[in-house]
Formats: structure tokens, C-alpha cells, sequence
């Protein structure tokens, strides 16, 4: 018995020239298709924001390491800052962190927008959405208390910005890191977040007659362009029922004293405001006077600025610019940050090539950074993991920095003092 054969029939001639093409291009974009569909590395367009911040609080913890900490950063200039402060902005940017930039009301409102500008294009910082720029400038005078109304309103803004950070961190247009972030994360990774670094002391010597004792007025409270502080010819007594700390006007102080501080509940923040409003250089005694008469926050403090400053002896009204001859003391001083340095001084290339591995105008690079060196490319336009971190030798020098602060000789003999 004979089968009978059955016959496929096509639409289409398999002997057709322009079909084998079409199944070779089919099959060769369906493996692209997969590649990029199964690719674990994220990019600033195949990446997903809530993904990575979903993974912050597991991926260190899994591997044994503390939680990251999360830094807040006010970086504050005037006018003709505008470059510099982008600067500083990228020496010390890392995605966990947030960053508030402020140009005050002497700088023009063209360079303002045109500092918003970069920061609203820039990819990453689009992408991470953890940069800001103030918008309407606050009137900032040199010495008067305008200064800490300006870091008080930076603070709110932050506060208000993200709820999950653990120290404040002032920087100036003229301040720069002598480190990366990721060596700044990861010490502070180890350290109890209760912990106020801040330089202080009760022994104001000549301070109390020409800081305490006279009366100022700042007219950047109620005028509209910037000019000096009005002395009072009356002069006032020490105060007697709070006792008066002095020190550094830079600091890393936690969320919670600066919640109390502009929460305030109790009145003491309120009550040293009103006194520091007609003080001279009030950044260099608010902050420090609060949290030493506050039971709740005197233990907490370290006695360091975290800066690496340099001052003529006696000290003149600034410190000493620093430059090449001062990079090595710098470094090994395990300091994370110093000032000040002048505009575009070439020890600023010295520690964006030797120190950060950064190239000029570029992110710091660091564990999120993902792409590729090769030709001179930028690795931070492939964006990975917040929160994977790749400390560098200079890691081991803050280390030893803090463990010397911390050192019991030191650390209690030293608190509010």
C-alpha cells in the first residue's frame, strides 16, 4: 500500500535571495535583545532608581559590612564662585550623599541660573536627583549672623530633601577633599552616628572682649545689599545663665543635634540664637555653645574640625593659603577636607590627579562608577550600586585620625572643655 505524501506549502520561496538575510538579521537582534534584557549592570538608561535604592540597605549588610552612612553638604560661595563651588561639587559627590549649593545674593542671578543650569543637565546629577541649588540667595555678611542664618535655613532645606542622612557637612568655594568619598563612607561607616565632630573650647581668651563683650549689628538682617556690621558703643557682660564655647566654623554634626537645633524642643537653640544675633563671627559659637550646654549632646562631641587648616602665629584674620608645598602635610595629616585654597591653585590639580584619581571637570570616581578608562573615558557615565565602595590607602590615615580622637585620653578630657 503506497503512502500518499502530503505537501507544505509556503507562502514564501525558501530559494528566495532576500530571505536567508532576513532570518540571519532576525536572529541577530534577538540576541542583542536578550543581552541587554539579561545584563545585571545598570546605566544611566537601562538602570532603575527605586532598584538600587531598595538595595542600599541590604547589599553591605549581607556581606558582613555596617550600614553606609549618608552625608548632607552645604557648599556655599559668592560671587564669582560659580565654577569653583561646581568644583568642589564633583570632588566630593557620591550618590548616597546630598548636596545643597548656595551662591549668596552678591552673586549675580545670571550666575546663579547659570549654576542651576549645569546641575539640572548634568546626567548624573539628574539621574540620582540628589543635587540642589537655592534658588533665592540669602544676603550673607562677612562676620555677622546672617552667616548662621544662612546654614540654619541650608540645614531645613536638607532635613527636608532626605530623611535618611546622618551628618551635616559645611564646605566652602575655597575648601577641597583630601580624600574620596568612598574612604570618607567607609570610615564613618564603623563610627556610632551620635558623634559630633566639631573644634571647641571654653578658654575664648581674647575673644571675650572683642567677640562676646561687643554689641553688632548685621544690616543683611533688614537691608538688601551687602555691606560690614554697625558697632554698638555699649558693651555687655558674659552671660551667666549659659556658658560661651568658641572654635572652627566648619563642622560634621549629626541630624538629630541639628533637628534639636531647629526643631528646638527645648528653648536653649532658640535662646543662644537671639544672644549670637549680635555677636561678631557667630558661626564660630552657635553650633559650638548649643551642644555643650545641652545634657543631651555635650558627650557626643569630638573635638576636630575634620579640616586641615594652617593659621600665621599669632593667627591674622584668615588662615595661610595653602599650596605645593603644603601637599604632604596635608595628606598625611588624615584630614579629610582642607582650606583654604586659592582659585585654581595647582596643588588642586596635585590632589585631583594623586589623591582622587579625578580628571578636570570630572566626578570623582568610585565603586558606583562602572564604565571604562579605556582612551581616556569617563567610568562614572555607567552607574552601579550606590552603595558598593572602594576605599583607597587614604581610608587608613583618617582611621588612624579618628582612633587618636577617640583615644579615651583624649576623647573625654577634650568634650566641651
Amino acid at each position: 500500500m503506497k503512502t500518499k505524501k502530503t505537501h507544505l506549502h509556503l507562502p514564501f520561496n525558501l530559494n528566495q535571495k532576500w530571505l536567508l538575510p532576513l532570518i540571519g538579521c532576525s536572529v541577530f537582534t534577538l540576541f542583542l535583545l536578550l543581552i541587554v534584557t539579561l545584563s545585571p549592570s545598570n546605566t544611566s538608561q537601562t538602570s532603575d532608581l527605586p532598584t538600587w535604592q531598595q538595595k542600599l540597605t541590604d547589599s553591605n549588610q549581607s556581606l558582613g559590612f555596617p550600614k553606609l552612612p549618608r552625608f548632607a553638604y552645604l557648599i556655599s560661595g559668592t560671587k564669582d564662585d560659580g565654577q569653583q563651588l561646581l568644583r568642589v561639587l564633583k570632588a566630593v559627590y557620591h550618590p548616597l550623599n546630598y548636596y545643597l549649593l548656595h551662591l549668596d545674593l552678591e552673586a549675580s542671578s545670571i550666575e546663579r541660573f547659570e549654576l542651576a543650569k549645569f546641575v539640572k543637565l548634568d546626567p548624573v546629577f539628574r539621574y540620582f536627583d540628589n543635587v540642589r541649588v537655592i534658588g533665592k540667595a540669602n544676603l550673607v555678611t562677612y562676620k555677622g549672623p546672617t552667616m548662621i542664618a544662612s546654614t540654619l535655613h541650608a540645614i531645613s532645606i536638607l532635613l527636608k530633601m532626605g530623611k535618611e542622612w546622618d551628618w551635616f557637612i559645611n564646605l566652602s568655594a575655597s575648601d577641597y577633599p583630601l580624600m574620596s568619598q568612598d574612604d570618607l563612607l567607609h570610615v564613618f561607616s564603623y563610627l556610632p552616628r551620635d558623634l559630633n565632630f566639631l573644634e571647641h573650647t571654653s578658654n575664648i581668651g581674647w575673644k571675650e572682649y572683642q567677640r562676646a563683650k561687643p554689641i553688632i549689628i548685621d544690616p543683611g538682617l533688614y537691608h538688601s545689599k551687602k555691606s560690614g556690621v554697625f558697632w554698638a558703643k555699649e558693651k555687655r557682660s558674659v552671660p551667666a545663665s549659659f556658658k560661651l564655647f568658641a572654635g572652627s566654623a566648619w563642622v560634621v554634626l549629626t541630624r538629630s543635634f541639628l533637628e534639636f537645633c531647629v526643631w528646638g524642643w527645648d528653648n536653649l537653640p532658640r535662646t543662644l540664637l537671639m544672644y549670637y544675633t549680635n555677636f561678631l563671627s557667630s558661626p564660630e559659637g552657635y553650633f559650638h555653645s548649643v551642644i555643650c550646654n545641652s545634657k543631651d549632646y555635650q558627650n557626643t562631641t569630638v573635638n576636630h574640625d575634620m579640616h586641615y587648616i594652617l593659621w600665621d602665629n599669632p593667627p591674622k584674620q584668615h588662615p595661610i593659603s595653602l599650596t605645593l608645598q603644603h601637599f604632604g602635610a596635608m595628606v598625611e595629616s588624615g584630614t579629610p577636607f582642607a582650606r583654604k585654597f586659592a582659585r585654581d591653585d595647582p596643588v588642586l590639580e596635585k590632589i585631583d590627579r594623586e589623591i582622587l584619581m579625578r580628571s578636570s571637570g570630572r566626578i570623582t570616581p568610585g565603586g558606583w562608577c562602572l564604565g571604562s578608562s579605556y582612551l581616556g573615558g569617563d567610568t562614572c557615565t555607567v552607574y552601579g550600586n550606590p552603595a558598593i565602595i572602594k576605599p583607597s590607602v587614604n581610608s587608613k590615615r583618617l582611621e588612624r585620625l579618628i582612633v587618636k580622637l577617640l583615644d579615651p585620653e583624649n576623647f573625654r578630657s577634650k568634650q566641651c572643655k
